[in-house]
């Protein structure tokens, strides 16, 4: 498991492009065969995956101190490969492309498997520490949440599914869904905001191998880049903007940890502020 500590926003400032890459992104998530995790200090999130080929099996460490994974942590998990399947204290659970799942605290063994080696699942995994124990909740796509927001001549016509959400499941902190953008747009988040009592990360893919999102971060006043490709992740702190423009349409995993669930409780910062 790889640890990254926290940055404040006077660092970010000085920071050269492989600085931010190295603090902020999170690439090579999805390893054939593989577990992969990186653990945050900014709000003790985990953020991880798993491609199973033969059946992988969550693990605590030394990094969480605990005895198993989900001792004190709960777990959010959307499938953006093929057919899988996550078996949770011996509970089988299918998740097809794009099916999420919620799995509470208290859950000591979570094994992650493909219905077909040749056609690997790619479970994505968001992790928060958690203080009570909630249900195991599947969510087919069609079972989140969908908002349709934005417009053609704003470039940002696109659907947020909630599937970790009030609205859909009981979670302690962890939020977690879905943004889709449509053909021929290209924004996210924009017009930005921050949200000081919540940190984020972006998971971004269905993107070709030439396409690109300029993912937007830092201070309002104080704004910098960093090139996003297929599957790969990024760190938003509560304190800095998370918006993005691409190549082409794309869609997103958004993960939110911090003091509320509030999905409304932002600081929207008008386009004239930002430089």
């Amino acid at each position: 498991m790889e640890v990254r500590y926290g940055v404040s926003p006077r660092e970010a400032r000085g920071y050269d492009t492989e600085n931010l890459r190295e603090n902020f992104l999170m690439d090579s998530l999805f390893i054939l065969g593989e577990t992969k995790f990186i653990y945050s200090h900014i709000d003790r999130i985990i953020v991880g995956s798993a491609c199973p080929i033969e059946p992988l099996k969550l693990e605590g460490g030394k990094e969480i101190g605990s005895e198993y994974f989900l001792e004190r942590r709960e777990l959010g998990i959307i499938n953006i490969g093929e057919k899988g399947f996550v078996i949770a204290d011996g509970e089988r659970i299918e998740l097809n492309p794009r099916d999420g799942l919620y799995i509470g605290k208290g859950i000591k063994e979570v094994v992650f498997e493909s219905a077909d080696r040749s056609k690997p699942a790619k479970f994505y995994l968001n992790s928060a520490p958690a203080h009570k124990a909630y249900p195991i909740v599947k969510i087919d796509i069609e079972k989140a949440n969908p908002n349709d927001l934005g417009s053609i001549e704003q470039s940002n016509k696109r659907t947020i599914y909630q599937y970790i959400h009030p609205a859909v499941c009981e979670s302690c902190q962890l939020l977690m869904g879905m943004t889709v953008l449509e053909p021929n747009n290209v924004w996210n988040t924009m017009p930005c905001h921050t949200h000081d009592r919540r940190m984020e990360v972006y998971l971004y893919f269905d993107m070709d191998e030439d396409d690109v999102v300029f993912h937007m971060m830092g201070e309002p006043n104080e704004t910098r880049h960093i090139i996003m490709r297929n599957e790969q992740a990024v760190i938003s702190p509560s304190w800095s903007i998370h918006s993005g423009v691409g190549t082409k349409n794309y869609t997103f995993i958004w993960g939110m940890v911090g003091e509320n669930q509030t999905f409304t409780d932002m600081d929207h910062i008008p386009n004239a502020q930002l430089k």
